[in-house]
């Protein structure tokens, strides 16, 4: 293992310049600190985490919490997740994965362990009981979603209630009057996770200024929890010709029981998902869609963390609109 002291005859420098080099704490010269560099390159120096700890009070690391439920699509979370690692190693900082369930005992730990210099928090709920320790908590965070109330916390996001809206606006203005969405499991509801909360709160809401009639279920996904939903709204509401889904798990199910009932899409029912860019063109009918901007939102908070770290970011809340791309799943409502 390559040492300072190494990396300092070979540059034909002292070991006081390369620390300085590698701190920025002094000015350098540009030659000197060149010369630095190529030593370091060359023969593969990197620095000893916890002697940089030591010396700067700072870990250099991101904790990233990411409760893996058995009723959310790990793939978004895991693109989300790896978004924020690769943005933060440009910052020079690496992240620590945190899958558990823990909640509030969580953000204690790493709050007064010193294990990372911040967090960036996923999987939020609108009254998440995380929230009080992290407006208690000195360390910087960052969520990944939006709470019900957002005094004292940074926050980014897709601007969900505005997603819902659109959705709804795109089939009203192609004629549709009965819709239905088939939403995420019931206990992501039961826990008021705050995404699906909210595109719940746009679709009704967009549904009630434009005179749509609306019917929302929840789903667990898959062919026979996709089944049973479709024949339960089929029978509540037979005119429903447009549907809204939020469930990655129940697109390929909806679009094969809408094919086996001889329902074409779009010229007998419109379909327009809430979901990955990937889940909708690889669908057997091209989904009309809005997609989830994970990379963006992954990045977002790693750059606001930062700055909040490097004290120049303050308490602000970045919603990332939607946007909504038409492909072969909507259509004007057949003529009845």
């Amino acid at each position: 293992m390559v040492t300072l002291a190494e990396v300092a005859r070979h540059a034909g420098v002292s070991a006081s310049t390369v620390s300085y080099v590698l701190s920025g704490k002094r000015s350098i010269s540009a030659t000197t600190r060149q010369r630095v560099e190529r030593s370091i390159r060359e023969l593969g120096y990197h620095p000893n985490a916890g002697a940089r700890a030591l010396a700067s009070s700072r870990s250099n690391v991101i904790a990233l919490m990411v409760p893996l439920r058995t009723d959310m699509y790990v793939p978004v979370m895991m693109e989300i997740a790896i978004a924020v690692a690769t943005t933060a190693r440009t910052h020079g900082y690496d992240v620590l994965l945190l899958t558990g369930e823990e909640g509030p005992d969580a953000v204690r730990r790493v709050a007064g362990s010193g294990l990372a210099d911040g967090m960036i928090l996923m999987d939020v709920e609108l009254d998440d009981e995380r929230l009080p320790l992290l407006r208690e908590s000195a360390q910087p965070a960052v969520l990944i979603g939006l709470p019900a109330d957002t005094t004292g916390l940074t926050c980014v996001d897709l601007d969900f209630r505005a997603t819902g809206a659109l959705c709804v606006e795109h089939l009203a203005g192609l004629g549709h009057r009965d819709v239905a969405v088939i939403g995420e499991a019931p206990a992501v509801y039961e826990r008021h996770t705050g995404f699906a909360e909210r595109t719940l709160d746009g679709l009704r809401s967009a549904a009630r200024e434009t005179g749509l009639r609306l019917l929302h279920r929840p789903c667990e996904g898959g062919y026979d929890a996709t089944a049973v939903t479709v024949a339960r709204i089929l029978d509540e509401r037979p005119d429903t010709t447009g549907f809204v889904v939020q469930n990655e798990a129940a697109v390929e199910p909806l679009l094969a029981l809408l094919r086996q009932q001889g329902r074409a899409v779009p010229e007998d029912v419109s379909v327009v998902a809430v979901c990955p860019e990937q889940v909708a063109v690889q669908a057997s009918v091209r989904l009309t869609s809005v997609s989830l901007p994970a990379q963006e939102m992954g990045r977002h908070a790693v750059e606001q963390l930062v700055a909040k770290l490097d004290g120049r970011g303050g308490d602000e809340v970045v919603l990332l609109p939607p946007e909504l791309t038409v492909r072969a799943s909507s259509g004007p409502a057949p003529v009845r």
